[in-house]
């Protein structure tokens, strides 16, 4: 997660959500502080950017319909990423069921279904680790991301997935020596 987001006072935004009086302005500050970071983590689990746009508002949503019932316990970016990954997941679930794609299968990967977006190509180098990535596990995939992409500590990453963080350095690990690998059978 980008610094900035870090330096945002939780335990006074989270007051001022809690508090009738304040809720809609300080709902307004977090959409305006985590819109785009959690875009980009949606976007990594899903291919479109029109299915990302559509998950962050289902996030918001989800978010502003129990704000009364966030007590705090833990931080407004942990409970903000656990709503837009499990409805990420669960549009990816829905995803594979609709295209009668198996959730135990390893191999079938909803991204191979979905059409591929130009608004992301980049360069060839970005283009061979948008496909290694997407090649990884839905697990590995996401504790990568939340890595590597949004430099989050592995105790962050435990409190969003709720996952210990020996479990999350064995994937980090093993999804990037994956990543290696599809680089090394590209010569």
């Amino acid at each position: 997660m980008a610094s900035y987001k870090k330096n945002v006072d939780n335990n006074s935004l989270a007051e001022q959500l809690r508090d009738p009086a304040t809720v809609r302005s300080a709902f307004n500050e977090l959409i305006r502080l985590y819109s785009e970071p959690l875009y980009w983590q949606i976007r990594r689990m899903v291919d479109s950017h029109d299915d990302a746009n559509d998950l962050l508002q289902n996030t918001f949503m989800r978010a502003w319909s129990s704000i009364e019932n966030f007590r705090g316990e833990a931080k407004l970016s942990t409970w903000l990423y656990k709503i837009a990954i499990n409805e990420s997941l669960s549009f990816i679930e829905r995803e594979r069921r609709r295209a009668k794609i198996s959730l135990d299968d390893d191999e079938a990967s909803v991204a191979a279904t979905l059409p591929a977006d130009t608004d992301i190509d980049g360069d060839e180098l970005a283009r061979h680790l948008r496909k290694a990535i997407e090649q990884l596990p839905e697990k590995q995939r996401l504790v990568f991301n939340m890595k590597y992409f949004d430099d989050m500590k592995y105790e962050e990453i435990s409190e969003i997935l709720g996952t210990s963080v020996g479990a999350l350095k064995a994937s980090y690990h093993l999804a990037t020596k994956k990543i290696e690998q599809y680089f090394d059978n590209l010569d």
